[in-house]
């Protein structure tokens, strides 16, 4: 059992170390050259390799997802089957939003039929967002994983806690993103 620990607490390790470099990329480093759906895909699951790959497949990074996307309008439809670095600014943020919000909350959150120049400056700031809660995150993590990753003594209940932590910090996290989003008055329906 303290294998268990030890290998648990080596993959916190390294995902800390990951999550303390990792960023989505800015709004210049996206390409704007006009993608078909299949580079679409492959660049966003670069750009989210910190997802698991079950998440990756499964979620948000399929055809089918992108799909239902621009369909439900959360974001803007493809220019002749290609998709920009304003469809692929839109993807990053639904992609990492979407592990927390329901499609109806994410309506809300992200404007659709803006201008270009007006979602630049939005996209930016939720990088700037994405980055600091990353490594708020990865400081959390450690503070609570504290026993498994400085304990030789830890055992696999420590491990127990720990998910237990995460899950109800997660909840209440997740709470209190859409007890704030639904503060907000309704969009028009004409912006």
């Amino acid at each position: 059992m303290t294998e268990d620990v030890s290998l648990v607490a080596s993959k916190l390790r390294r995902w800390e170390k990951y999550l303390d470099n990792f960023k989505l990329p800015t709004w210049n480093e996206i390409p704007d050259i006009g993608l078909f759906m299949d580079q679409v895909i492959t660049l966003l699951t670069q750009y989210l390799d910190y997802l698991p790959p079950e998440l990756k497949e499964d979620n948000c990074i399929t055809p089918a997802a992108i799909n239902n996307y621009v369909r439900m309008k959360i974001m803007p439809e493809p220019r002749k089957k290609r998709y920009y670095r304003l469809h692929i600014a839109y993807l990053l943020m639904i992609c990492t939003m979407k592990q927390s919000l329901s499609i109806a909350l994410l309506r809300k959150m992200i404007p659709v039929g803006i201008p270009e120049g007006e979602f630049e400056p939005l996209y930016s700031a939720y990088v700037q967002h994405h980055r600091r809660a990353a490594q708020f995150f990865s400081q959390q993590v450690s503070k609570a994983a504290d026993t498994i990753l400085h304990d030789e003594n830890a055992t696999p209940q420590d491990i127990n806690n720990l998910i237990f932590t995460t899950t109800i910090v997660s909840g209440f996290c997740q709470l209190l993103a859409e007890k704030l989003i639904l503060l907000e008055p309704p969009k028009d329906a004409d912006e």
